[in-house]
């Protein structure tokens, strides 16, 4: 697919600016999110992937051209120029998976300047989406408690991309399965689906649609007991769980998808257990997120396993991040990258060319991030890795799983105050000697300057 024109107007208009006045000139861009959303103490890095894949791909095709030239804004210099466009810098990323804070660069783009600005949109778009649901579904996991966590949320998602891409971040940060079956084939996410309300509805009794279900899918029937009676859709489950048992094999679940969980769960599972149906399991659905969830694990609902949808699929409490791509260098005419920065209020920024420390504790566990210049020398694990070396890609993302390992092992890392549901604990993110001394001496130069 075509993605040249993924692109905000005006990083083109801007681009032709450069290509007739700047066109030599490098420059180093910081992709961060300036503050973190309500109720979130952390954010997860997810994206880099579809980044890496974009950047190998970038060509404007002469339909792409075409389009440009009807436009009646760009030079034909400038469209020759784009005709053989292909990005040559440097890309210095956090691995998918990676915990992160506001400040933090996430990814550091170093190229000519005319490059770098002309792929800034296609990457705002992808971290925001990407890691704004990995966020929210890391959270998710953790309110579950260790129990399972599937993600239901295609039909609610704001676009097709965006239901293939929820359900790869939710499987990222420990969801265990999802309901898309694009994405399941895309990505190899294990695919989890019961029945709608629909089939039960088609069959004159409930129990008929409940045997005709066992007798399609006899080794991984979920039954959903809610349609009309759920105490008596328990009861026509334990039926179909005692057929199933005599049969050979075991009725895998119930799902609850409306009522008072709490004790509609409690009353499912003392039946369950009551008629020897101790391994079948109980799904809860329905508008879930961390805090219904934690409420009602709060409240000693017997629930195994969650079907989260929309209000996972589309972060609906912060269904974006303040996620800004600025510049902190860039060459004068001899070719030396002088550091620069923003000095609009509210909105300052931090120059030069920085890395992200992290810093563990005796204990193992993490105790603070140092925002520095790359070329400081601080002790901790430096975040920002190199991902593209003039145009080409040297970091190849491992598979999904291994991200998903590497996610969990990140954050079992961080004090536990970090992860809960409405957190107060603010995780330290430094800023080192050097890096501040620059920023302090800059606001003095550019406020003479300007």
């Amino acid at each position: 697919m075509d993605l040249s024109l993924l692109v905000d107007l005006y990083e083109l208009t801007m681009a032709q600016g450069f290509f007739i006045y700047k066109n030599k000139n490098c420059a180093t861009f910081d992709l961060f999110v300036r503050q973190l959303p309500k109720n979130r103490a952390y954010l997860v890095a997810c994206g880099l992937e579809d980044i890496l894949d974009y950047i190998k791909k970038l060509k404007f095709t002469g339909e792409s051209l075409d389009y440009l030239r009807k436009l009646r804004l760009f030079s034909e210099e400038f469209l020759k120029y784009l005709k053989n466009f292909k990005f040559t810098g440097d890309v210095w990323a956090m691995p998918e998976g990676t915990v992160f804070f506001a400040n933090e660069p996430i990814i550091r783009v170093t190229a000519l300047i005319i490059q770098a600005q002309i792929i800034e949109s296609f990457l705002l778009n992808t971290i925001n989406l990407q890691a704004m649901i990995a966020s929210k579904a890391s959270r998710v996991v953790l309110a579950a408690k260790g129990r399972g966590v599937y993600d239901f949320s295609l039909r609610r998602t704001h676009g097709q991309d965006a239901g293939i891409k929820v359900a790869r971040a939710a499987y990222i940060t420990g969801c265990r399965g999802t309901s898309n079956c694009l994405a399941g084939k895309l990505y190899n996410i294990p695919v989890v689906g019961t029945m709608a309300h629909s089939f039960v509805m088609c069959f004159k009794e409930e129990l008929d649609s409940f045997l005709a279900y066992a007798n399609t899918f006899p080794g991984r029937t979920i039954l959903l007991v809610d349609t009309y009676n759920t105490k008596r859709g328990i009861e026509n489950a334990i039926s179909i769980g005692l057929y199933l048992k005599e049969k050979g094999y075991r009725l895998r679940g119930i799902r609850l998808d409306s009522g008072d969980i709490v004790s509609l769960s409690k009353l499912a599972r003392r039946m369950l257990d009551g008629a020897g149906l101790k391994y079948v399991k109980i799904f809860a659905s329905g508008n879930l997120d961390e805090f219904k969830i934690n409420g009602l694990l709060d409240s000693g609902a017997r629930v195994d396993n969650f079907g989260v949808g929309t209000n996972m699929g589309t972060s609906v409490d912060a269904p974006s991040l303040d996620v800004i791509y600025k510049i902190s260098e860039v060459t004068d005419e001899e070719g030396r990258f002088l550091p620069t920065m923003k000095l609009s209020k509210g909105k300052v920024t931090y120059p030069g060319r920085k890395q992200v420390f992290r810093i563990k504790g005796k204990n193992g566990k993490f105790i603070k991030d140092i925002l520095g210049l790359e070329k400081e020398k601080i002790k901790g694990a430096k975040l920002l890795r190199k991902v593209v070396n003039k145009g080409r890609a040297v970091y190849s993302p491992p598979a999904l799983g291994r991200i998903k390992e590497f996610c969990k092992n990140n954050l079992s890392a961080f004090p536990e105050e970090l992860k809960v549901t409405r957190p107060s604990y603010k995780y330290p993110v430094m800023i080192s000697p050097e890096l501040k001394r620059l920023r302090e001496g800059l606001i003095s130069q550019l406020s003479k300057r300007q």
